[in-house]
Protein backbone atom coordinates (compact mmCIF):
# COMPACT_ATOMS: atom_id res chain seq x y z
CA UNK A 1 0.00 0.00 0.00
CA UNK A 2 1.07 3.81 -0.84
CA UNK A 3 3.27 4.92 2.39
CA UNK A 4 1.20 8.21 2.25
CA UNK A 5 -2.15 6.92 1.71
CA UNK A 6 -1.44 4.65 4.71
CA UNK A 7 -0.34 7.46 6.70
CA UNK A 8 -3.64 9.84 5.74
CA UNK A 9 -6.03 6.55 6.58
CA UNK A 10 -3.83 5.81 10.23
CA UNK A 11 -3.82 9.73 10.89
CA UNK A 12 -7.99 10.13 10.18
CA UNK A 13 -8.76 6.83 12.32
CA UNK A 14 -6.39 8.38 15.64
CA UNK A 15 -8.51 11.63 14.74
CA UNK A 16 -12.00 10.02 14.99
CA UNK A 17 -11.07 8.08 17.64
CA UNK A 18 -9.81 11.15 19.80
CA UNK A 19 -12.94 12.85 19.15
CA UNK A 20 -15.16 10.17 19.82
CA UNK A 21 -13.29 9.89 23.32
CA UNK A 22 -13.81 13.74 23.49
CA UNK A 23 -17.74 12.91 22.99
CA UNK A 24 -17.95 10.25 25.26
CA UNK A 25 -16.04 12.32 27.79
CA UNK A 26 -18.33 15.41 27.19
CA UNK A 27 -21.06 13.31 27.89
CA UNK A 28 -19.79 11.73 31.22
CA UNK A 29 -19.01 14.98 32.19
CA UNK A 30 -22.23 16.98 31.36
CA UNK A 31 -24.02 13.53 33.17
CA UNK A 32 -22.13 13.35 36.24
CA UNK A 33 -23.23 17.38 36.20
CA UNK A 34 -26.44 16.85 36.25
CA UNK A 35 -26.60 13.97 38.48
CA UNK A 36 -24.69 16.40 41.31
CA UNK A 37 -27.34 19.05 40.68
CA UNK A 38 -29.40 19.33 43.78
CA UNK A 39 -32.99 19.16 43.77
CA UNK A 40 -34.16 22.54 44.91
CA UNK A 41 -36.88 22.78 47.45
CA UNK A 42 -38.32 26.33 48.74
CA UNK A 43 -39.87 26.66 51.87
CA UNK A 44 -40.86 28.80 54.91
CA UNK A 45 -37.40 30.28 56.76
CA UNK A 46 -37.83 29.10 61.24
CA UNK A 47 -39.16 25.81 61.98
CA UNK A 48 -40.46 24.74 58.26
CA UNK A 49 -37.11 24.64 57.20
CA UNK A 50 -35.25 23.12 60.14
CA UNK A 51 -38.02 20.23 60.38
CA UNK A 52 -37.45 20.18 56.25
CA UNK A 53 -33.61 19.76 56.67
CA UNK A 54 -34.49 15.96 58.46
CA UNK A 55 -35.82 15.21 55.03
CA UNK A 56 -33.07 16.52 53.06
CA UNK A 57 -31.00 14.10 55.44
CA UNK A 58 -33.06 11.18 55.01
CA UNK A 59 -32.77 11.62 51.22
CA UNK A 60 -29.18 12.37 51.04
CA UNK A 61 -28.20 9.13 53.80
CA UNK A 62 -30.97 6.79 52.01
CA UNK A 63 -31.31 7.63 48.61
CA UNK A 64 -28.35 9.34 47.92
CA UNK A 65 -30.77 12.51 46.30
CA UNK A 66 -29.24 15.55 47.28
CA UNK A 67 -31.24 18.52 48.13
CA UNK A 68 -30.98 22.25 48.51
CA UNK A 69 -33.53 24.11 50.17
CA UNK A 70 -34.60 27.92 49.58
CA UNK A 71 -35.84 29.65 52.24
CA UNK A 72 -38.29 32.85 51.95
CA UNK A 73 -39.88 35.02 54.39
CA UNK A 74 -43.54 36.27 52.36
CA UNK A 75 -45.78 33.61 51.03
CA UNK A 76 -45.82 35.02 47.51
CA UNK A 77 -42.22 34.28 47.06
CA UNK A 78 -42.05 30.53 46.78
CA UNK A 79 -44.64 29.92 44.17
CA UNK A 80 -43.12 33.09 41.73
CA UNK A 81 -39.51 31.47 42.21
CA UNK A 82 -41.30 28.11 41.01
CA UNK A 83 -42.31 29.39 38.26
CA UNK A 84 -39.31 31.28 37.32
CA UNK A 85 -37.96 28.02 37.38
CA UNK A 86 -36.08 28.74 40.03
CA UNK A 87 -36.98 25.73 42.26
CA UNK A 88 -37.60 22.06 41.10
CA UNK A 89 -40.71 22.36 44.29
CA UNK A 90 -41.73 23.76 46.91
CA UNK A 91 -43.34 22.91 50.79
CA UNK A 92 -45.46 25.77 52.35
CA UNK A 93 -48.80 25.64 50.68
CA UNK A 94 -52.18 24.46 51.22
CA UNK A 95 -54.44 23.15 48.12
CA UNK A 96 -56.91 26.75 48.26
CA UNK A 97 -54.05 28.39 48.90
CA UNK A 98 -52.56 27.07 45.83
CA UNK A 99 -55.64 26.99 43.80
CA UNK A 100 -55.71 30.80 44.64
CA UNK A 101 -51.92 31.71 42.89
CA UNK A 102 -52.92 29.71 40.07
CA UNK A 103 -55.87 31.67 39.71
CA UNK A 104 -54.73 34.98 40.56
CA UNK A 105 -51.29 34.72 38.41
CA UNK A 106 -51.57 31.93 35.73
CA UNK A 107 -49.11 29.54 37.46
CA UNK A 108 -49.23 25.96 36.20
CA UNK A 109 -48.28 23.55 39.67
CA UNK A 110 -49.09 20.52 40.13
CA UNK A 111 -49.37 18.57 43.78
CA UNK A 112 -46.69 15.65 44.19
CA UNK A 113 -47.37 14.75 48.06
CA UNK A 114 -48.65 16.01 51.27
CA UNK A 115 -47.02 17.09 54.28
CA UNK A 116 -48.15 17.79 57.03
CA UNK A 117 -51.69 19.67 58.69
CA UNK A 118 -50.72 22.97 61.03
CA UNK A 119 -54.40 23.63 62.74
CA UNK A 120 -54.91 27.58 62.91
CA UNK A 121 -56.04 28.60 65.76
CA UNK A 122 -57.15 31.91 67.53
CA UNK A 123 -55.36 33.16 70.70
CA UNK A 124 -55.69 36.03 73.04
CA UNK A 125 -54.43 37.80 76.00
CA UNK A 126 -57.41 38.65 77.25
CA UNK A 127 -60.03 36.23 77.46
CA UNK A 128 -59.37 32.65 78.74
CA UNK A 129 -62.64 31.05 77.02
CA UNK A 130 -64.46 32.03 73.86
CA UNK A 131 -67.65 32.21 75.47
CA UNK A 132 -65.69 35.70 77.44
CA UNK A 133 -65.54 37.45 73.96
CA UNK A 134 -67.42 40.33 74.13
CA UNK A 135 -70.11 41.90 71.72
CA UNK A 136 -68.21 44.27 69.07
CA UNK A 137 -64.87 43.06 69.65
CA UNK A 138 -61.62 43.13 67.41
CA UNK A 139 -60.30 40.23 65.85
CA UNK A 140 -57.63 40.05 63.80
CA UNK A 141 -57.29 37.44 60.89
CA UNK A 142 -54.47 36.91 58.21
CA UNK A 143 -55.28 39.33 55.18
CA UNK A 144 -54.19 36.93 52.15
CA UNK A 145 -56.96 35.09 50.12
CA UNK A 146 -56.81 31.21 51.17
CA UNK A 147 -56.13 32.22 54.83
CA UNK A 148 -58.90 34.77 55.32
CA UNK A 149 -61.45 32.32 54.45
CA UNK A 150 -59.65 29.95 56.82
CA UNK A 151 -60.31 32.21 59.73
CA UNK A 152 -63.56 32.79 58.45
CA UNK A 153 -64.59 29.19 58.74
CA UNK A 154 -62.91 28.75 62.07
CA UNK A 155 -65.05 31.63 63.45
CA UNK A 156 -68.10 30.06 61.95
CA UNK A 157 -67.26 26.70 63.24
CA UNK A 158 -67.40 27.77 66.52
CA UNK A 159 -70.89 30.18 66.09
CA UNK A 160 -69.27 33.48 65.91
CA UNK A 161 -70.40 34.38 62.00
CA UNK A 162 -72.35 32.41 59.86
CA UNK A 163 -71.48 32.51 55.88
CA UNK A 164 -73.37 32.42 52.74
CA UNK A 165 -71.14 29.28 52.01
CA UNK A 166 -70.93 27.42 54.49
CA UNK A 167 -68.37 25.46 53.05
CA UNK A 168 -66.47 27.99 51.04
CA UNK A 169 -62.97 28.18 50.93
CA UNK A 170 -62.72 31.28 48.96
CA UNK A 171 -64.79 33.10 51.54
CA UNK A 172 -64.25 36.92 52.18
CA UNK A 173 -65.69 39.38 54.48
CA UNK A 174 -68.37 39.73 51.56
CA UNK A 175 -69.82 36.50 52.81
CA UNK A 176 -71.03 36.99 56.23
CA UNK A 177 -74.31 36.84 56.95
CA UNK A 178 -74.99 36.73 60.17
CA UNK A 179 -72.48 38.20 63.43
CA UNK A 180 -74.39 37.48 66.59
CA UNK A 181 -71.25 39.46 68.83
CA UNK A 182 -70.77 41.87 65.89
CA UNK A 183 -67.35 41.19 66.29
CA UNK A 184 -64.90 43.77 64.32
CA UNK A 185 -62.86 41.70 61.83
CA UNK A 186 -59.27 43.36 61.67
CA UNK A 187 -57.15 41.96 58.86
CA UNK A 188 -53.45 41.84 58.46
CA UNK A 189 -49.76 40.67 57.66
CA UNK A 190 -49.60 37.31 58.51
CA UNK A 191 -46.65 37.89 60.23
CA UNK A 192 -47.92 40.46 62.13
CA UNK A 193 -50.77 39.09 64.49
CA UNK A 194 -48.68 37.93 66.87
CA UNK A 195 -47.47 41.56 67.51
CA UNK A 196 -51.34 42.79 67.61
CA UNK A 197 -52.37 40.25 70.56
CA UNK A 198 -51.92 43.05 73.17
CA UNK A 199 -54.02 45.66 70.95
CA UNK A 200 -57.47 42.93 70.11
CA UNK A 201 -59.49 40.27 71.54
CA UNK A 202 -58.73 37.40 69.40
CA UNK A 203 -55.92 37.29 66.74
CA UNK A 204 -56.33 34.05 64.72
CA UNK A 205 -52.68 33.02 63.27
CA UNK A 206 -50.81 30.04 61.52
CA UNK A 207 -49.19 27.74 63.44
CA UNK A 208 -45.89 28.52 61.80
CA UNK A 209 -45.92 32.59 62.89
CA UNK A 210 -47.52 30.99 66.37
CA UNK A 211 -45.05 28.74 67.09
CA UNK A 212 -42.11 31.48 66.44
CA UNK A 213 -43.76 32.95 69.31
CA UNK A 214 -44.25 29.78 71.54
CA UNK A 215 -48.17 29.67 71.06
CA UNK A 216 -49.23 26.22 70.90
CA UNK A 217 -52.73 25.66 69.34
CA UNK A 218 -53.32 22.30 71.42
CA UNK A 219 -51.86 24.83 74.92
CA UNK A 220 -52.66 28.24 73.92
CA UNK A 221 -55.55 27.99 71.53
CA UNK A 222 -59.29 29.36 72.67
CA UNK A 223 -60.01 27.89 69.08
CA UNK A 224 -58.83 25.27 67.56
CA UNK A 225 -58.92 24.27 63.64
CA UNK A 226 -60.46 20.62 63.51
CA UNK A 227 -58.25 17.85 63.02
CA UNK A 228 -59.97 16.65 60.15
CA UNK A 229 -58.95 20.25 58.01
CA UNK A 230 -58.80 19.89 54.40
CA UNK A 231 -55.93 22.33 54.62
CA UNK A 232 -52.90 20.04 54.51
CA UNK A 233 -49.60 21.06 53.19
CA UNK A 234 -48.09 20.07 50.25
CA UNK A 235 -45.00 19.62 48.23
CA UNK A 236 -45.77 20.93 44.93
CA UNK A 237 -43.90 21.45 41.45
CA UNK A 238 -45.25 22.53 38.28
CA UNK A 239 -46.54 20.63 35.60
CA UNK A 240 -43.82 20.65 33.14
CA UNK A 241 -41.30 18.85 35.76
CA UNK A 242 -43.94 16.81 37.52
CA UNK A 243 -42.55 13.67 36.66
CA UNK A 244 -39.07 14.00 37.60
CA UNK A 245 -38.30 10.97 39.86
CA UNK A 246 -36.36 13.31 42.12
CA UNK A 247 -39.61 14.38 43.46
CA UNK A 248 -40.98 11.34 44.93
CA UNK A 249 -37.92 10.38 46.27
CA UNK A 250 -38.12 14.05 48.31
CA UNK A 251 -41.87 13.32 49.10
CA UNK A 252 -40.79 9.80 50.68
CA UNK A 253 -38.20 11.28 52.17
CA UNK A 254 -40.73 14.07 53.91
CA UNK A 255 -43.10 11.43 54.64
CA UNK A 256 -41.57 9.85 57.98
CA UNK A 257 -41.47 9.45 61.24
CA UNK A 258 -38.35 11.57 61.92
CA UNK A 259 -39.61 14.13 59.95
CA UNK A 260 -42.78 14.34 61.89
CA UNK A 261 -41.43 13.63 65.15
CA UNK A 262 -39.28 16.98 64.48
CA UNK A 263 -42.20 18.55 63.62
CA UNK A 264 -44.06 18.09 66.94
CA UNK A 265 -40.98 19.22 68.75
CA UNK A 266 -40.63 22.42 66.66
CA UNK A 267 -44.61 23.03 67.00
CA UNK A 268 -44.99 22.34 70.56
CA UNK A 269 -47.39 19.31 69.37
CA UNK A 270 -49.59 21.77 67.11
CA UNK A 271 -49.35 19.38 63.90
CA UNK A 272 -51.04 16.13 62.53
CA UNK A 273 -49.84 14.04 59.56
CA UNK A 274 -50.78 14.31 56.28
CA UNK A 275 -50.30 11.07 54.88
Amino acid sequence: MNFKKLLGVALVSALTLTACKDDKAQTAATAKAEKQAPLKVGVMTGPEAQMTEVAVKIAKEKYGLEVELVQFTEYTQPNAALHAKDLDANAFQTVPYMEQEMKDRGYKLAIIGNTLVWPIAAYSKKIKNISELQDGAQVAIPNNASNTARALLLLQAHGLLKLKDPNNVFATENDIIENPKNIKIVQADTALLTRMLDDVELAIINNTYAGQAGLSPDKDGIIVEYKDSPYVNLVVSREDNKDDPRLQTFVKSFQTEEVFQEALKLFNGGVVKGW
